[in-house]
């Protein structure tokens, strides 16, 4: 699975914490397993609830939203930007970067360099072990959207599962309809 790789959970996969909900692969490797973040589980936190931020950062980082990556390691903090010269940072395409140099990002996020709208934060993350991802795959839990890192900042989170199925169209576009519980209709 390449990083980039946006993860779609099928209407029925019957997971809460993946129900409805859209994966980045950030990365996969053979002896490793698979890294995501979920994008679309926004959280009622934001930087400022959860890290003690220098008072010249405060104004400018503290208000920043955070999602919930995934259920693995959920005291940690990941993220995703825009900044292409970020020291350490893994390009994941399409302008989209996760990780890197987290001092040097809440100084550019401080001075203005950048905006609250070209960076993500996320608590905790979605794994999965060597194998199992595939598996996954071969079960039709996931619907693979290739290249689509550039999403990340262009969906509005609440409506992120559904407005993907709709642009990847045919019968795609018809499971973006299926209700959450069939049994209510």
């Amino acid at each position: 699975m390449r990083p980039g790789t946006l993860l779609i959970s099928q209407p029925f996969l019957g997971d809460p914490n993946f129900e409805r909900s859209v994966v980045l692969v950030c990365r996969d490797e053979p002896t490793d397993g698979t890294f995501g973040l979920v994008l679309n589980r926004l959280t009622t936190l934001t930087l400022g609830d959860v890290l003690e931020l220098p008072p010249n950062l405060v104004s400018a980082a503290a208000h920043l939203p955070i999602y919930v990556g995934g259920p693995v390691e959920p005291d940690t903090l990941h993220y995703l930007h825009r900044r292409a010269d970020l020291p350490g940072a893994t390009d994941l395409g399409q302008d989209v970067f996760w990780g890197g140099d987290f001092e040097l990002l809440l100084g550019l996020i401080g001075s203005g360099a950048v905006g609250p709208d070209q960076v993500r934060l996320f608590a905790g993350y979605s794994g999965w072990s060597v194998g199992q991802l595939a598996t996954e795959m071969q079960g039709q839990s996931w619907i693979r959207h290739p290249a689509s890192a550039g999403k990340v900042f262009t969906l509005a989170s609440d409506a992120f599962w559904r407005d993907i199925l709709r642009e990847k169209g045919g019968r795609f576009k018809v499971l973006s309809n299926y209700p959450v519980d069939p049994r209510l209709n």
